[in-house]
């Protein structure tokens, strides 16, 4: 019995900075777009807590 295409396992959709979007489609652009605005809050949380982590530091030893 065939695989069908729904039954197979998609590919992780990545991206690379600069890359070709011509030959994307709506749907994989859309897909794109949520990829990096998930890994933009990714690294606003990680800046967040680094620079918290930074200020505790700083503050304990200013006194």
């Amino acid at each position: 019995m065939p695989i069908e295409e729904d039954d197979r396992p998609r590919k992780k959709v990545t991206h690379e900075i600069g890359q070709d979007l011509s030959l994307l489609s709506v749907e994989e652009l859309t897909e794109r777009i949520a990829l990096l605005n998930s890994e933009i809050e990714r690294l606003r949380e990680a800046a967040a807590k680094k620079r918290a982590s930074k200020d505790a530091a700083n503050n304990f030893f200013k006194t």
